[in-house]
């Protein structure tokens, strides 16, 4: 097999994959052809291998650019990778603490500010009313009460949206670090605003501090990630990507104790709840800059080879780093120099057309799935069941601590089973608690017992939720697309989610009222066609690279073509080989 430019070239990754014959290391290879010398300096020892490194390096890089005009290494035969056995099975110590550092800034804000608001609720109303009385010396009508708190709520979802479409420009300038921790900035103006608004007796700071922390959850839902995606091996991208959902949930579950009454959640402490949301962010100013930025991102958008060398050799132990520096290498050869792309090119690219339609099927399929009416249905069957309206904040602690565990489950289960089987299971499970639903519900006070089974139905949907869509969808946005793609897909996808959120949030409550408990026949369906969607199309990504992903789904974009494809891009290897 012929070497193939990027893909078969070791040179500076310390030693390798044999072409021709494995020989014993620290051995000449016979007839090896070097030009430049750098077997030479690699052979003499470690302390001149990294020299030899940051030129073969650089070679490689100024080709993947596009400039074929500069010379190129070739080795005929070279050393077998050290440790290039099994995998390790657990990250390292720098990888596991990079992605807490990105979760605590990035997607724990948005469940921390999504759960908050709910325990304010009668605090608010209450400070609205003194404000509008002191303000215009006349009580506040309900109606418009009622609209000024809507907006509050709400707004949070404009600036999320606002988030997502920005989110993918900020990760491609300033870096995939760099937007975050600029992003912590919009979060600590939004907590000062919310803190000072009660003090101060304006409720339009409130109004403006929820659209500033929506844009914040929103850039953060789409960096995070992101991030997680491209500095994990391959073998554990599942569980490192599952980090978003982990701490998004526990984003949730926290702001669910420190909503409750006997911390923020009383009527004097309320402004300090909704500006506490700047801890978080303070924490990820103050631990974040110590780890490095995405690999894939210094080496591909950047062309900084050294400093992915450095972040690799940082985040991976020494047998798995050349692993991913070849992984990345062979991606950039693919990618040509291409720059990353907009959003609207993405429509108009046949070659990642069924990735998007994958993505904006499962960013629909997750927000329109019932978990919304699950939680408005959790107080009145809670309720039903017997527990006092004092009791039901505590009880549902356990929904939150639902959702926390089946996304750490997830997370575990990811890399063994796949994705297939996680997503397609939780939705099929979701169909089944919504059929339950429907009936236990419709005959509620028939029986003393079947408000049991509505509650073991409302956990049984959050566990399947969790387990599935809520932890595989940001996963698989990852996945499915290359570096240049990428960005540009989360902000297709984020806007998709956060205007599926809104909608739902919008057209709920007729759905509710005019179907009562007949809505999850809407959800059932809703849920059995997205699980048949994923069976039909989406192809398994457990320990695949992003080209052999995107060879899958070339099956799909490009039919008879696809074969057509492949053979133009090894014929444009063995040219490369040649020069």
């Amino acid at each position: 097999m012929p070497a193939a430019g990027c893909q078969e070239r070791r040179a500076g990754l310390g030693g390798q994959i044999p072409v021709m014959r494995r020989r014993a290391r620290g051995s000449p290879a016979p007839g090896a052809a070097v030009r430049g010398g750098g077997e030479r300096e690699r052979l003499r020892g470690d302390g001149t291998e990294e020299q030899g490194n940051r030129r073969s390096f650089s070679v490689f890089t100024k080709f993947c650019k596009g400039n074929q005009t500069q010379p190129s290494l070739r080795m005929e035969s070279q050393p077998l990778l050290r440790g290039s056995g099994a995998h390790s099975k657990f990250p390292s110590w720098t990888l596991f603490l990079a992605v807490c550092a990105v979760g605590i800034g990035g997607t724990f804000q948005y469940g921390y500010n999504v759960s908050i608001i709910n325990a304010p609720t009668q605090h608010i109303h209450k400070f609205l009313n003194e404000t509008w009385s002191s303000r215009y010396h006349k009580e506040l009508n309900p109606d418009l009460l009622t609209f000024i708190w809507s907006v509050i709520a709400s707004i949070f979802s404009l600036g999320g949206l606002c988030g997502a479409l920005i989110g993918g420009g900020m990760a491609i300038r300033l870096g995939r670090k760099g937007a975050l921790l600029v992003n912590n900035i919009i979060a600590i103006v939004a907590s000062i605003l919310m803190g000072i608004s009660f003090p101060t007796g304006l409720f339009e700071l409130l109004i403006v501090g929820r659209f500033l922390i929506g844009i914040n959850s929103g850039v953060g839902l789409c960096v995070q990630p992101l991030y997680f995606g491209e500095v994990a091996p391959k073998h554990l991208r599942g569980g490192v990507a599952m980090g978003s959902s982990i701490f998004l949930t526990g984003g949730i579950l926290t702001g669910q104790i420190i909503g409750l009454r006997e911390l923020l959640g009383g009527e004097r402490h309320w402004p300090l709840l909704l500006s506490s949301s700047c801890f978080p962010a303070f924490a990820q100013l103050l631990f974040l800059p110590w780890f490095p930025e995405s690999p894939r991102y210094l080496l591909i958008d950047r062309g900084d080879e050294l400093s992915c060398a450095k972040a690799l050799k940082r985040f991976h132990c020494s047998s798995e780093y050349r692993r991913e520096m070849e992984d990345i290498q062979r991606e950039c050869f693919a990618l040509d120099g291409e720059k990353p792309k907009k959003p609207w090119q993405l429509f108009t690219d046949r070659g990642v057309r069924w990735q998007l339609i994958t993505v904006i099927v499962l960013a629909m399929g997750q927000q329109l799935s019932g978990i919304n009416a699950i939680y408005f249905y959790a107080t009145y069957i809670f309720k039903q069941a017997g527990i006092s309206a004092e009791e039901i904040p505590y009880v549902t602690l356990g929904t939150g601590a639902c959702e926390c565990l089946t996304a750490l489950t997830c997370g575990l289960l990811i890399d063994y089973l796949g994705r297939r089987v996680l997503i397609i299971g939780g939705y099929l499970l979701m169909t089944l608690c919504s059929v339950v639903l429907t009936f236990s519900l419709t005959y509620q006070e028939l029986y003393s017992w079947v408000p049991y089974v509505s509650m073991t139905s409302i956990f049984a949907f959050i566990l399947s939720f969790g387990l599935g869509p809520g932890g595989i969808t940001n996963t698989l946005t990852a996945e499915l697309f290359i570096q240049s793609s990428r960005p540009a897909a989360y902000m297709i996808g984020g806007t998709v989610s956060w205007i599926s959120f809104f909608t739902i949030g919008m057209l709920f409550p007729f759905i509710v009222n005019g179907l009562k408990q007949y809505c999850f026949l809407v959800f059932l369906l809703e849920c059995s066609l997205v699980a048949a969607f994923i069976f039909l199309v989406i192809p398994e990504t457990k320990n695949k690279s992003f080209l052999e992903i995107k060879k899958e789904f070339n099956k799909l974009n490009f039919g008879r073509n696809a074969q057509k494809k492949e053979t133009e891009l090894y014929e444009r290897r063995q040219l490369h080989d040649e020069f």
